[in-house]
């Protein structure tokens, strides 16, 4: 095995939020998510069957609710979003890149 970093790799064009799949299985997927300056669209909203923790590594952003609560994220910053619980990207750091950690999970029982 070698293992790798979250730091490498990142793509040179970001005209979009580059995502990428580090792990997947049936109920728990990991992405990496590289921002610069990247929102939500004016209209949308995230709403997942699945539960998100998600942590700032590197930048800034920030993450606005349904119920107009904002929640702005730096670097070590981590929060976890109920599935269901609709929420947009408001905000990221325009000046420098954003690497978020996000892991999807099922609710266990």
């Amino acid at each position: 095995m070698k293992p790798q970093n979250i730091h490498d790799s990142i793509p040179i064009d970001l005209s979009a939020e580059a995502i990428d799949e580090i792990i997947s299985t049936p109920g728990v997927r990991i992405e990496r998510i590289v921002s610069k300056g990247h929102t939500s669209p004016d209209n949308g909203w995230y709403d997942q069957d699945e539960n998100e923790w998600v942590m700032v590594l590197q930048g800034g952003g920030a993450l606005t609710f349904e119920d107009g609560a904002t929640v702005y994220l730096s670097a070590g910053d981590h929060i976890n979003i109920p599935a269901n619980c609709r929420h947009r990207l408001s905000w990221t750091d325009p000046s420098q890149l954003t690497i978020w950690l996000a892991v999807f999970y099922k609710q266990f029982k």
